[in-house]
């Protein structure tokens, strides 16, 4: 399924108004990059509808099928703003004219194909979970010229950390220390090595490491990633920055779709083929054009803030769109945050 329809390009068009509108500066994270954080999430699932298009999970013990559909879903994140910019998802579904399961590593690389064709000189830094971090992956983020900053773990990569125990051995390894800026109680703890084999199958692909602890007197947490930029004393902080963002995908996204009055993850219909997919490319659309009014509409930052809550926000709206014909969103908008004085109804009698 295509962002493109009726050869119109949906996603594109607020895209390149945030662009010529230099909306978009703001969103630039790093050597003039844009953070991209990618994640599959589910929006489909049953255990007696189904389409062709449907995954199927099978029970080992029961044999029951649950057939379900997801999608790879991605937006252009900050570490510094609540705001996301969602791009065109690439659905996880069967393919046509196959009979086996799509995956997420397949799914990535016609988004990688997707992205460089609406965006080909679009500079983009990846950031995605440890999932994200083997070889067939990272040689597709290179062949599009694509950055990245990827999650790794000591359980699926032990020779990659070998390598990193022996370099902190050999004095190969940088570590230090910073005090956090606005709370003295926490600490950022690095360590880094440059130019280490991904693995043992693939030791002519070479990465760069980093690890991070934060620290303060009631928890320690841990992280781990896996870059192509060449990590330095001075860039450290920043691309932990641009790690951790990778949540942003859950938590300014998805979660936000869930729980924030889109409904999200609601089986509001599978249809014969493309029905929940449309379903689910039209609200991504709507999300898109929210975040961008969010980043860029002070009317409507200040109309959220009364209502106290999107939720609010979206059933206000719908309400008012029952009962009066507005001739623009700025309208709707305005009648929200500045009231209405509410006349009589004219009632449109039937002169038969």
């Amino acid at each position: 399924m295509s962002s493109t329809f009726f050869g119109i390009n949906y996603f594109g068009t607020p895209y390149s108004k945030l662009q010529r509108g230099k909306a978009l500066e703001r969103l630039a994270f790093f050597q003039g990059c844009y953070l991209l954080s990618l994640d599959g999430t589910g929006y489909f699932s049953s255990k007696k509808i189904f389409s062709d298009n449907c995954l199927q999970k099978v029970n080992k013990k029961t044999g029951e099928i649950t057939y379900y559909q997801q999608m790879l879903g991605a937006a252009i994140v900050h570490p510094d703003l609540k705001e996301v910019i969602p791009l065109a998802p690439e659905f996880i579904i069967k393919q046509d004219g196959q009979s086996k399961n799509d995956c997420e590593r397949n799914a990535a690389k016609r988004f990688f194909d997707s992205l460089r064709k609406d965006h080909p000189h679009l500079p983009v830094i990846i950031t995605e979970d440890a999932l994200s971090s083997n070889a067939p992956h990272i040689r597709e983020a290179e062949k599009y010229n694509l950055h990245y900053i990827l999650g790794v773990k000591k359980g699926d990569h032990p020779f990659l950390f070998r390598k990193v125990e022996e370099a902190q051995e050999n004095g190969e390894a940088v570590q230090f220390e910073l005090v956090d800026n606005d709370n003295p109680q926490k600490t950022h703890r690095f360590l880094f090595v440059n130019h280490l084999p991904l693995n043992e199958s693939n030791q002519d692909l070479l990465i760069n490491f980093l690890e991070y602890w934060e620290i303060t007197s009631e928890k320690t947490q841990h992280f781990s990633w896996v870059t192509d930029f060449t990590i330095t004393k001075g860039n450290s902080y920043e691309l932990m920055r641009g790690g951790r963002a990778r949540w942003k995908i859950e938590n300014e996204t998805f979660n936000t779709l869930k729980n924030q009055g889109y409904h999200f993850g609601h089986n509001y219909g599978l249809g014969k083929k493309n029905l929940s997919v449309v379903f689910v490319m039209l609200m991504m659309l709507a999300f898109l054009v929210d975040q961008t009014q969010q980043l860029c509409c002070p009317l409507f930052r200040a109309t959220w803030h009364k209502m106290g809550s999107k939720r609010e926000l979206w059933d206000r709206m719908r309400s008012l769109f029952r009962d009066f014909a507005f001739k623009s969103m700025r309208m709707l908008y305005e009648a929200l945050f500045y009231g209405m004085k509410f006349q009589p109804p004219i009632i449109l009698y039937d002169d038969d």
